[in-house]
This record gives C-alpha cells, sequence and structure tokens, in this order.
C-alpha cells in the first residue's frame, strides 16, 4: 500500500502537464469590482419556525455579459441563510422543481438519521419533502447541501449549497459581531472552471482516473457565487463566517498583508478561547468562524495558497505557480464599528474522555488505480479502488452499528491522498493527527477532518438511525464519495 505522500510524488509522474495546460479557466482575476453577494438570511423563529425553500434552475453571471445555467434554493444560484434557535423545531419545506432526483442534506446539523437528507431520501422532480427538525446544538455554522448517490457532485458544483446558523444565544453575552451583513459575514470559498462563453460544465464521468483520484478542481476561486468580489466592512472586529463548499480543493487562506486573525470556532460550535493564525487551511466542508481586526482602516486581500496536498495538481495561480492569489478584498469605511475588543474566553467544549469509548474501529480510506474492481457491483467498471475497508460504497449494506448514547474511537487512515472525512449525525473530538495532538483550532466539536495520513476521534452517538434510513460516513472529495468511498451505519 502507498502512503499519502508516495502516491503523490508518483502520481505527478504519471499524469503529465497536459491536464493543467487544458484548463480554460477566465484567467486573472478581475478587479474588485463586484460587491460580494450577501445570500438572503430566513430567521426560522421570525416566520413561525417555517421555512420553503425551491430547488430550481437559474441564470448566473460569473461573468460580466455572459450567463451561466446554474442551480439554487430559492435563488438562481447557492441559497438562504437560514437561522435555527436552539430548543425550536423548524419545519421545512424542500420543493423539487429540477427535473432529476435530488436530496437535502442539513450538513452538522444532529437530527435523526429520517431527517438527514441522505441517498435514501430522495426528492423526484416535482414533489416536496417536509422534515420537522428539532434544534438541539450549541451554536454552530452548518450547511446544506444535495447527497444524491453519482449525482451530489454535479448538484453542488452547479450551485446548490445554503448555510445554516445555529443560535442558542451565547453570541450576545460573549460581546462578538453578530449584524448580519455588516459585520458578521457568511464567505462561502468555491473553485471552478469556465469555458469561454462563461459557463460552467460538470461532465459526472467517473470512468475518469484524474477527475476520480483529485477531484474536479477549477483555476477560478469563486466566493458566494462571484469572482473577486469586494466587501465593505466597520473598522473594527468583522466575524467571517467560512464555508469551504468546493468539490475537493482545500484552501490555504491568509490576508495579503500577513495579519494575524482569530479562529473562534469550527464545525460543532465555539472554541475555549479565541486561537491566533496568520494562515488557515481548510478543506472541503469544513467550517471555521474568526475574527478581524480591521481597525487600521486599511484595504486588505484574502488569499488563497497553493494547495499543499496535490503538488502540482493544487495550484490555484493563473499562470499556474505555486503562488497565493487574491479571492476578494475588504474594505473598511466609516460604518461605526460595533465590536472592538476580542474575547479572552469563548465556550469550553464538553469534556471527553477517551476512557468512556465502548469500541475502537478503524477504518482505511483507499484511493488509487487498480487493474479491475473486487466484488462487482455498481462501481465494479471503475478503473480506480475506492472505498473504505476494501469495500467500496452499497446503498443496501450497513457496515457499522453503533450504540445510541454511546462513544467510540474511530482511527481514520488515508492512503494515496489527504481525504476529508466526514460523519453524518454524530460530532466528534480528534484526538490526535498523525500521533500528535490537534492542533488549537482543530480541539473542538468537529463533523468533518482533513485526515493525510492518520487520525484518532472520539465520536459521539447522540442520534438515531435506522436500517431503512441510515447515517453516511464518507470522504468530502465529492468524486471520491461517488466512486464508492462511502458507508452507512445505524445507531439505535
Amino acid at each position: 500500500m502507498l502512503t499519502r505522500r508516495q502516491f503523490a510524488g508518483g502520481s505527478v509522474a504519471l499524469v503529465s502537464s497536459g491536464l493543467i495546460a487544458e484548463r480554460s479557466g477566465i484567467g486573472e482575476p478581475a478587479p474588485f469590482s463586484t460587491p460580494l453577494p450577501i445570500p438572503q438570511l430566513i430567521d426560522a423563529a421570525k416566520q413561525g419556525n417555517a421555512v420553503k425553500l425551491k430547488v430550481t434552475s437559474g441564470r448566473h453571471a460569473f461573468i460580466k455579459g455572459k450567463p451561466a445555467r446554474t442551480y439554487g434554493y430559492s435563488a438562481p444560484i447557492l441559497g438562504p441563510v437560514v437561522r435555527m434557535r436552539r430548543g425550536d423545531e423548524v419545519e421545512m419545506t424542500v420543493e423539487n422543481a429540477l427535473n432529476f432526483v435530488t436530496t437535502v442534506h442539513w450538513h452538522g446539523l444532529l437530527v435523526p438519521g429520517n431527517n438527514d437528507g441522505g441517498p435514501q431520501q430522495l426528492i423526484h422532480p416535482g414533489d416536496t419533502w417536509r422534515p420537522v427538525l428539532t434544534i438541539d446544538q450549541a451554536a454552530a455554522t452548518l450547511w446544506f447541501h444535495p447527497h444524491p448517490h453519482h449525482d451530489t457532485a454535479r448538484q453542488i458544483y452547479m450551485g446548490l449549497t445554503g448555510m445554516i446558523i445555529v443560535d442558542d444565544g451565547s453570541d450576545a453575552w460573549l460581546g462578538l459581531p453578530r449584524t448580519f451583513g455588516i459585520d458578521d459575514l457568511p464567505i462561502i470559498v468555491q473553485d471552478r472552471m469556465f469555458n469561454s462563453d462563461g459557463s460552467i460544465e460538470y461532465d459526472n464521468d467517473d470512468t475518469n482516473p484524474l477527475e476520480v483520484i483529485y477531484g474536479v478542481r477549477g483555476d477560478t476561486i469563486i466566493v458566494n457565487g462571484a469572482v473577486a468580489p469586494f466587501a465593505k466592512i466597520p473598522p473594527g472586529l468583522v466575524r467571517l463566517r467560512l464555508l469551504n463548499a468546493a468539490n475537493a480543493q482545500n484552501f490555504e487562506l491568509r490576508f495579503s498583508d500577513k495579519r494575524t486573525f482569530y479562529v473562534i470556532a469550527s464545525d460543532g460550535g465555539f472554541l475555549s478561547a479565541p486561537v491566533p493564525v496568520k494562515q488557515l487551511t481548510i478543506s472541503p466542508a469544513e467550517r471555521f468562524e474568526i475574527l478581524v481586526d480591521f481597525a487600521d482602516g486599511k484595504p486588505v486581500a484574502l488569499e488563497t495558497g497553493p494547495d499543499e496536498e496535490m503538488g502540482v495538481f493544487g495550484r490555484v495561480a493563473p499562470d499556474g505557480s505555486a503562488d497565493f492569489v487574491a479571492i476578494m478584498r475588504f474594505e473598511p469605511t466609516a460604518i461605526t464599528p460595533t465590536v472592538n475588543e476580542l474575547p479572552t474566553r469563548l465556550v469550553e467544549p464538553a469534556a471527553v474522555s477517551p476512557a468512556s469509548a465502548v469500541q475502537s474501529r478503524q477504518f482505511i480510506l483507499n484511493s488509487g488505480l487498480c487493474a479491475s474492481r473486487p466484488g462487482g457491483g455498481e462501481h465494479a467498471n471503475s478503473p480506480l479502488l475506492i472505498g473504505i475497508n476494501g469495500k467500496p460504497y452499497d446503498i443496501g449494506r450497513i457496515d457499522v452499528e453503533t450504540k445510541l448514547g454511546t462513544t467510540e474511537v474511530w482511527e481514520i487512515v488515508s492512503l494515496g491522498m489527504a481525504h476529508p472525512f466526514h460523519i453524518h449525525g454524530a460530532l466528534f473530538r480528534v484526538l490526535s493527527i498523525e500521533g500528535a495532538p490537534p492542533a488549537a483550532h482543530l480541539a473542538g466539536w468537529k463533523d468533518t477532518v482533513l485526515v493525510e495520513d492518520k487520525a484518532q476521534l472520539l465520536v459521539a452517538f447522540n442520534r438515531p438511525a435506522t436500517r431503512e434510513h441510515p447515517f453516511m460516513y464518507h470522504c468530502h472529495i465529492l468524486e471520491h464519495e461517488e466512486a464508492g468511498l462511502m458507508a452507512q451505519y445505524i445507531c439505535a
């Protein structure tokens, strides 16, 4: 078995640089002339805890004067930010106005399997799904997206992504920025490839080894659906809710002036205290909330660098170099800041103890070339070995049975390359990464973690799932998930 680093080195030799040369993006980013689009905020409690979403197609101009076909939730692209309050029951109505099946997975929301929106809960064209979501978790930034097997990657690539904010009242007593669209901004980062007419296309062909191994990657970064936007913000502390909604790309975020910023929350909620960093890796499906101090009044760009996990294939600069590129610009204005003081303490995550675990399991994430797929099944013709513990995903197979109210230690081993590993219906604490304690900004509750070689997780199972509606666990490189790097568990 190849290690991740051996695989990455060998793959560069295996694949010609023609893959990079064939990119047909729009080249240099546009000047910062487009205001950052701010998605509509739907406050569920203010409308009787009844929220309607329509999954539909639309037209959106990533490039001025060149509208492209896209999908969105009650919008031409992306969707609203839905604020839900802890202790409420939110009645969702999801209408599928597309001409193909979809689902809506509430990523990070702790709900039973029958409301999770996995591959079993298809919404057929013209149909409506009406789950009732009981909100019982700490404040956090979550998201929602489709999850139909074999069509998740395309649907997300075409625009189906929305954000969820769970509110438990802690923002106020912590004194955090919380004026949505002013000093509390959703920042959804993705990458895309554009045709010369400004359109985007996704060819869902899992027989192409390179697209499956590396995932579909673009040479143009978009933020909230816009290329190189700018945001006017107050000259004080501003909260950015970062979501990596790319199919495969890890983003290496920093500010152009190398300023320090502070991570205050990850996938499952607040950290115990702000963590100062100058650069932040965020893998597909991960979320981080950060505080940035703009009190100096100087404009500054948010940049991303090359995806170090992917070598030559992770470069994002238009000329193919390993440089950082600016993806958006922040411009402090005369708006009176509401928050100037960085909190010293946040919310202490609940204590965890590996000794409480009732079981330990190991999951080996395989992704590599092979002569044929063992075991037959729907993935038998793929030229790749992609699966967990040697088995590609089977929607009719339950891989793990867990007990409600317990914890388990899961050891995740990545072979071939780094994988962002996600568990539905549960949160976990990272015990170790490559044998060492996690960095401080990874020490809170999470539902997704980038595993380069090996990680140990303490997983808390607090929501039920049946054989009819199991939970998934999978790699969140969407092309890996669809090629078979996914499995199912039940919890009772």
